[in-house]
């Protein structure tokens, strides 16, 4: 489980320790936008987001 979220754990230290804290808006609304594409694709709400673009 841990191998799995190893780049996001990366990610977050980075951010961590160089105070590059501009860069979680960013990531949060890469994030976002692949979690509607994947439930955007073969759901029953695709109607719905597809509305909101």
């Amino acid at each position: 489980m841990a191998r799995r979220f190893y780049l996001l754990r990366d990610l977050w230290d980075f951010m961590k320790v160089r105070k590059k804290w501009w860069l979680l808006p960013i990531v949060l609304t890469l994030l976002f936008v692949g979690v509607l594409i994947v439930f955007g694709q073969s759901s029953a709400v695709s109607p719905f987001i597809y509305a909101l673009f």
